[in-house]
């Protein structure tokens, strides 16, 4: 009779396991199998076997003296080294500029002095260390990246709108032109900031180098996602001088600190 009571239990815990299993949705299902597969992917890194071999990141980036974003592709090589290609675009404002907004015209407002909008591209590799690994799941990494490339200074023209005194109507001038001495009475002339489409028929080109060393803090939940902040500096040299704006020396080297929040994705 024994017997017969655990072999009856025996049938009843097995139909129930069966059933549960039964009753999970696909979405439950695959969701569990991913959860399996990550967490023997963080077993297989702790004990130095290398899990994922290459990532790709997009990210938000803020710097001292401006603002951009970047796209990156990363090779590893080992758990604790990687190789990352980098691409940035950014607009670097000079520390001088202020808008000026006309009381008398509901114009767009303008940037006295301003030459040129400044367009760096950076194009760039990047060497990775890792300082400190995730200690579970839910942990942060830390990694040093150094690394420099070939940053190309795109200058696009500041254009003004203003009014044409000689011929009626309005023109576009610029501060660099024999008509920006008319600013001596700007608010006569009841002039607008350019718009988005202006001045991109007056593209000038410089070419530079660029250092970039930083911090990646990578607080991504699981190791396949990244999602992480980066901090640090770049030092930017030109081949020649950058004009942005008028009665200011004008420079061939930058140096600015950023941060960068990103989202990506290993495999």
């Amino acid at each position: 009779m024994k017997k017969l009571l655990i072999l009856i239990t025996a049938l009843a815990f097995s139909f129930s396991v069966h059933a549960q299993e039964n009753s999970k949705s696909p979405k439950q299902i695959r969701k569990e199998e991913k959860r399996a597969k990550i967490n023997a992917l963080i077993k297989a890194e702790e004990e130095g076997v290398i899990a994922y071999r290459k990532h790709y990141a997009f990210g938000i980036k803020l710097n001292t003296d401006g603002y951009g974003i970047s796209f990156e592709k990363g090779y590893s090589k080992s758990i604790k080294r990687a190789t990352i290609y980098q691409i940035e675009i950014t607009e670097r404002k000079h520390q001088k500029e202020e808008k000026q907004s006309n009381l008398f015209s509901p114009a767009a407002p303008i940037i006295y002095g301003k030459v040129n909008y400044f367009y760096p591209v950076k194009l760039g590799v990047q060497k990775q260390f890792l300082f400190a690994n995730k200690s579970n799941k839910n942990g942060v990494s830390i990694t040093g990246n150094v690394g420099g490339g070939i940053s190309l200074g795109f200058l696009r023209a500041y254009e003004l709108e203003v009014d044409d005194q000689t011929n009626g109507g309005r023109k576009h001038i610029r501060y660099d032109s024999p008509d920006s001495l008319l600013f001596a009475n700007p608010i006569g002339l009841n002039p607008s900031g350019p718009g988005l489409g202006r001045g991109w028929d007056n593209i000038k080109m410089t070419p530079g180098l660029y250092l970039k060393p930083g911090l990646r803090f990578d607080y991504g939940r699981y190791n396949d996602l990244l999602a992480a902040i980066e901090v640090g500096v770049i030092a930017e040299f030109y081949s020649k001088k950058i004009p942005q704006m008028l009665f200011n020396e004008e420079k061939q080297f930058f140096f600015s600190a950023y941060f960068t929040l990103m989202f990506g994705k290993r495999k």
